[in-house]
């Protein structure tokens, strides 16, 4: 049987959480696309989840949106085996939205009893050893965006709160039911280490930010948010959503991460003697995330829509480039220097599987790092001019097939789970285009 994560005993934490009134765990983890698959385990029964695992179909990473199971290795050509789900009881925390319940991260392991290769968390554990084997470690703080819909009377969903201009606004003008305020407490009492949250530029549109912490507990308490966001809305009967581009009238919905470089317990990202305020190392992590931008779009804009975020003027990146405080640049370099110093990669949206989004900024960082890339010269002024810098991939395709071109990113990610990631990816692209739209009847059908 797999080996449980380094965990308290079980008999304290079932002794601890029967005093505190908890009947039941939630085990969960995070599919392919990062959408919360588990099971409720009553608390009697969690020993006995502890050493043998739970059981789950191994084609759960494998299943489409849909329903539909993706032919992906490990799947329907072995039979459909299972995979054992361990309860990891030190990422135990409470459950503020359900009664009596409390709530974990799982380990998924494979067959065979390693941990499996597919799995998101194994992927961005793997590269947080890469890294930490060069003697670093990173922080990262996630800020994610999101839409939240209300049901018309006709059943169609659209934008709740829907009126202009309530960017950075507070209260219910934006949010008459006072929702966002409901959200960040409930996911300050799970745990989770938000710090803030504000209404966003669209009608509709919010964003909670995340405080700093490693790799792994960052992609952690980032997939944990979004399953919250969208429970804690469905109670009330709406629609949480962190589609990339929900709406072809607004804008889309990004998922930016803030990260620093640490040796030793101590950010070295800034050097005041630095070009820019900027370490030697902190330029080469700039500098690898630069390198590999178009295989992390893959990974950071992972659905057909994703790329419908970009272009020109969007506030959102179009261009492989980096700037100092620059909210056009694909990396912005924040003012902030010394301990504070860091930066901000805004290529990623919503969408993306926060594992796979942290282990892919963590393994170009890792690079950048190793091979010493130094990241060129800082966009100044207009950011949209494609005459100076590369465009990132307008298409999924495009995107999946710079991924698979990187054999340096591909390597510390795992061979494994690169090959099902394209495999399963490119599955949704042949779905996609073999279905008709709405825009292709409207354009075509009334005079074709």
């Amino acid at each position: 049987m797999p080996t449980p994560p380094a965990d308290p005993p079980v008999s304290a934490v079932c002794e601890r959480l029967r005093s505190e009134g908890v009947d039941v765990v939630r085990v969960s983890y995070p599919d392919l696309i990062g959408v919360d698959r588990g099971r409720d385990v009553l608390l009697d029964v969690l020993p006995a989840a502890m050493e043998h695992g739970l059981a789950f179909c191994r084609a759960v990473y494998h299943t489409s949106p849909m329903g539909d199971v993706v032919p992906v290795q490990g799947g329907l050509e072995a039979g459909l085996p299972d995979i054992s789900v361990v309860p990891d009881l030190s990422s135990l925390t409470a459950l503020p939205w359900e009664p009596h319940a409390a709530w974990c991260i799982g380990e998924a392991f494979a067959p065979g009893g390693e941990p499996a290769p597919e799995a998101p968390r194994t992927v961005v554990r793997r590269v947080a050893e890469r890294i930490s084997a060069l003697g670093y470690e990173l922080a990262c703080g996630p800020e994610l965006e999101f839409f939240v819909c209300e049901q018309a009377p006709d059943g169609r969903w659209r934008r709740y709160a829907d009126d202009p201009g309530n960017v950075y606004v507070v209260g219910r003008k934006g949010d008459p039911q006072g929702l966002l305020l409901d959200l960040l407490r409930q996911l300050r009492d799970a745990g989770l280490q938000v710090t803030a949250a504000n209404h966003e530029f669209s009608p509709g549109q919010f964003e909670i930010n995340l405080g700093h912490s490693g790799l792994v507990d960052a992609a952690d308490r980032s997939f944990r948010l979004k399953s919250a966001v969208q429970e804690i809305a469905r109670q009330r009967g709406l629609l949480a959503t962190f589609m990339a581009k929900p709406f072809n009238d607004e804008g889309g919905s990004g998922f930016h991460v803030h990260v620093s470089v640490n040796e030793a317990g101590r950010n070295v990202f800034g050097d005041p003697g630095g070009p820019d305020g900027l370490s030697a190392v902190g330029r080469h992590a700039i500098g690898g995330v630069l390198a590999h931008a178009r295989a992390l779009s893959a990974l950071l804009n992972p659905t057909v829509n994703s790329h419908k975020r970009f272009g020109p003027d969007t506030l959102a990146p179009w261009l492989v480039d980096w700037g100092l405080d620059h909210r056009s640049a694909m990396v912005r370099v924040p003012p902030e220097r010394g301990p504070g110093a860091r930066m901000e990669i805004r290529l990623g949206d919503a969408t993306a599987n926060p594992y796979l989004a942290m282990a892919a900024v963590g393994a170009a960082v890792c690079l950048g790092i190793a091979d010493k890339i130094e990241p060129g010269e800082t966009l100044e002024g207009y950011g949209y001019d494609p005459g100076r810098a590369q465009i990132l991939p307008m298409r999924l395709g495009e995107a999946l097939d710079a991924l698979e071109a990187d054999g340096e990113l591909a390597d510390i990610l795992g061979g494994y789970f690169v090959s099902s990631f394209l495999a399963y990816k490119r599955n949704e692209i042949e779905r996609f285009e073999r279905y008709v739209t709405d825009w292709e009847f409207r354009e075509y059908a009334y005079h074709l």
